[in-house]
C-alpha cells in the first residue's frame, strides 16, 4: 500500500526559523505533524476524545489542525545540536527500519 505524501506549505517557513533562531544560539522544540510536517499540532483535550490520556494511563493523544490527523505519536523539529548518544538511537532507528523493509520484502 503507497501512502500519499502531503507536505505543509508552512514546513519550509519552520525549517527557515529554526535555522534563524540557532544563528542567535536560541534552541526550541517544535511539534510537528507526521503527515503533513505541518507545526499546528495540539494535544486532544479530555473532552473532545482523549480521556484516558488526560488521566495518564496512555500517552497523550495529538491532533493537527490543518490535516485533522490524531494519534499518540508526535514528532518534533528540533534545533538542537545533536550528540553522539542522539546519533546512536537514530541509526539503531534506522536499521530496525531497514530490517523490518527487508523482512516485509522477503515475505512477498
Amino acid at each position: 500500500m503507497e501512502s500519499e505524501r502531503v507536505e505543509s506549505e508552512l514546513f519550509p517557513e519552520l525549517i527557515e526559523a529554526l535555522e534563524e533562531l540557532e544563528k542567535e544560539r536560541k534552541y526550541v522544540d517544535i511539534q510537528v505533524c507526521p503527515k503533513c510536517k505541518g507545526p499546528m499540532v495540539r494535544r486532544v483535550g479530555s473532552m473532545t476524545g482523549d480521556m484516558s490520556g488526560h488521566m495518564g494511563l496512555t500517552p497523550p493523544k495529538f491532533e493537527c489542525k490543518e490535516c485533522g490527523w490524531r494519534e499518540r505519536l508526535v514528532l518534533k523539529a528540533t534545533n538542537r545540536p545533536t550528540s553522539i548518544k542522539d546519533v546512536a538511537i537514530m541509526a539503531e532507528a534506522k536499521d530496525a527500519e531497514d530490517e523490518r523493509q527487508r523482512r516485509e520484502t522477503e515475505k512477498r
